[in-house]
């Protein structure tokens, strides 16, 4: 487990630790109250692989694809029985990363399962400008 304390111009820090989490790409699980800086987040990451498009929320969405590398989901309003209903699971094995907001243990337990490289990125806010990131195997 890592844990960084970052503002929000330190971000690259925060991207690069879960680079280094999971070199190959993978899954990373994005956990954290309302407004806690999920998509910040992805927007940083995305700066960090030298994507140039804009990053939005993919909360009605469900998925936003950047590039060919940065695959961002939102599964807060449907939840995960949809997710998976809709086949979405599957998108989880193309090669890239594939940062999801609002995962839980259940979907922890089926990339295990499925030998999908996963990791949880526990956001907690500081303050306005600040957040604690916990890193950590899911």
């Amino acid at each position: 487990m890592r844990e960084l304390s970052a503002s929000l111009d330190q971000l690259s820090e925060v991207s690069d630790a879960i680079v280094q989490a999971l070199p190959e790409g993978g899954v990373v699980i994005l956990q954290g109250t309302l407004a806690a800086g999920k998509t910040t987040l992805t927007k940083a990451f995305a700066a960090h692989l030298g994507l140039d498009e804009a990053v939005t929320s993919p909360t009605f969405s469900l998925q936003q694809c950047y590039g060919e590398q940065l695959f961002h989901y939102d599964i807060y309003n449907h939840g995960l029985d949809h997710f998976l209903a809709l086949g979405m699971f599957e998108e989880l094995e193309k090669e890239g990363y594939h940062l999801i907001e609002w995962g839980d243990e259940t979907l922890a337990t089926l990339l295990k399962s499925a030998h999908i490289p996963t990791i949880k990125v526990e956001i907690s806010k500081l303050d306005e400008t600040k957040r604690t990131y916990r890193i950590e195997d899911a």
